[in-house]
């Protein structure tokens, strides 16, 4: 079953050297595995994503990953530290403040990467 298969995020790459120096620069992470077909990363435990080269533009309209964290002002302020620019909203639906919004239990902060991806960070607790 679907339910006891781990699974991947694929992330569109149109540059793959300046998308891994991102990633390796701005987010401190380095490759698990580099093949033909891409680049995968392992982050937390059994889980990964994969960075494959495309000739389609990420469209960046919405999240296409989401890391989970328990203390989410920490995390957006060591990544600002590393040069990573979050993305500020003020409309009826979602506010930021210093890049957070909070969503009634939940905190959550949104940046691209150097392709144009919308990634993010999540607090759920």
């Amino acid at each position: 079953m679907l339910s006891e298969l781990p699974i991947h995020t694929p992330l569109p790459v149109t540059d793959m050297e300046r998308a891994k120096r991102f990633y390796a620069e701005k987010l401190g992470l380095v490759p698990e595995a580099e093949l033909p077909d891409g680049v995968f990363y392992r982050c937390g435990a059994g889980t990964r994503f994969l960075l494959f080269p495309s000739q389609g533009a990420s469209t960046g309209t919405h999240t296409q990953m989401t890391w989970n964290t328990h203390d989410i002002e920490a995390e957006v302020a060591a990544l600002q530290v590393r040069g990573v620019v979050f993305e500020e909203y003020n409309t009826p639906e979602l506010k930021t403040v210093n890049g957070v919004a909070t969503i009634a239990e939940s905190k959550g902060a949104w940046f691209k990467d150097s392709e144009g991806n919308l990634l993010a960070l999540g607090q759920f607790d």
